[in-house]
């Protein structure tokens, strides 16, 4: 799902991600919704989801990079 740009929104960073990496994404979260966007373009395009469905992701993620 693809959401517009909100402002309001406060944009969390990985503890992962460093300051020097251009390839970064940030997180906002509201209670109905996650979102997502490019550090390099915050008011670019940004996905939302739904919090059960960043969870599963989230999950996902975690597996798949245990198995790396």
């Amino acid at each position: 799902m693809t959401a517009k740009p909100s402002a309001e929104l406060h944009w969390f960073k990985s503890s992962y991600s460093s300051n020097e990496e251009p390839n970064c994404v940030e997180v906002a979260s509201t209670p109905g919704t996650v979102h997502v966007r490019d550090s390099k373009d915050p008011d670019g395009p940004q996905l939302a989801f739904s919090p059960a469905a960043w969870t599963a992701f989230l999950d996902y993620a975690a597996t798949a990079a245990e198995q790396i």
